[in-house]
């Protein structure tokens, strides 16, 4: 929130372009900063969860800037500069590599923590 705060004085100040950076949006944005931090720390703390049933919540930031990115490219597709274009397709590359880190390292705890039980179930037997 404090970063849309000091955003918004520099934008009235003159200090950044007139690309609405003063305009309601930062007002927005500040509102659901204030009132969404709690629920999405829940979120993270869910992320916590070991295996499965914390694999959902690991993958919102992944799925997130894959999905902020392509709706980025779409509106700016209309000339943006090279230099936009390799910046969000890198987001969007790295976005898909960790979410598929996530859900490979999920399932590989989930098969060697199986095989683990198997093996101690049999050497007790």
């Amino acid at each position: 929130m404090t970063y849309y705060l000091i955003k918004g004085s520099m934008a009235s100040m003159g200090g950044l372009d007139s690309s609405g950076a003063g305009s309601s949006g930062i007002a927005l944005w500040g509102v659901l900063a204030f009132f969404l931090g709690a629920p999405l720390g829940l979120l993270g703390n869910l992320a916590r969860v070991p295996g499965i049933g914390g694999l959902f919540f690991r993958l919102l930031i992944p799925l997130t800037a894959f999905y902020e990115t392509s709706m980025r490219l779409e509106m700016e597709s209309h000339g943006p500069s090279q230099v936009v274009l390799g910046t969000w397709t890198t987001v969007r590359f790295t976005a898909v590599a960790v979410a598929v880190a996530l859900v490979g390292h999920t399932v590989w705890d989930w098969w060697r923590s199986r095989r683990t039980r198997s093996t101690e179930v049999g050497v007790g037997q």
